[in-house]
C-alpha cells in the first residue's frame, strides 16, 4: 500500500494535533500558576508601588481642588492610605510606604508653594 504525499502530510498533521492535545491535557492549568515565584512577587511589589504613587497623586489633586482660593491644600498620609484602599483594593498599606509615595509626589509636583503635608513628619 502506497501513500500519496498529500495523504502522508494529512496523517502528519493529524498526529501532531493529537500530540498537542495530549500535551495540553497533561499540562492543564500550568499557565495559571506563576512559573517564577520571585518574578511574581516583584511584579506584585511594582503594582503596589504604582498604586501608592497614583493614590498620592490623587490625594494631592483632590486636596488642591477642595482648597479655597488663597488657602493651602492639606494632604495627609491617611488620605493616601484611604485612597489606596478605596480605589485599588489594598487592605493593608504600610504607613511608611504611603508617606514615601506622598513625599515623592509632593516633590515631583512642586507642591511646596501651595500644599501642606504630614509626610515628612513620619521620617524616622
Amino acid at each position: 500500500m502506497k501513500l500519496s504525499p498529500d495523504a502522508a502530510l494529512g496523517v502528519l498533521v493529524v498526529l501532531s494535533g493529537a500530540a498537542l492535545m495530549a500535551a495540553g491535557a497533561l499540562w492543564k492549568g500550568r499557565a495559571v500558576r506563576p512559573l517564577a515565584p520571585r518574578r511574581a512577587r516583584a511584579l506584585a511589589w511594582q503594582a503596589y508601588l504604582r498604586a501608592l504613587t497614583r493614590s498620592a497623586e490623587l490625594a494631592i489633586a483632590s486636596a488642591r481642588n477642595a482648597a479655597g482660593r488663597g488657602e493651602p491644600a492639606i494632604v495627609t498620609v491617611e488620605d493616601v492610605v484611604r485612597l489606596a484602599h478605596e480605589r485599588f483594593g489594598y487592605e493593608e498599606v504600610v504607613r511608611d510606604h504611603a508617606a514615601a509615595a506622598l513625599r515623592n509626589a509632593y516633590e515631583r509636583g512642586g507642591c511646596a508653594a501651595d500644599t501642606v503635608t504630614d509626610a515628612y513628619s513620619s521620617i524616622q
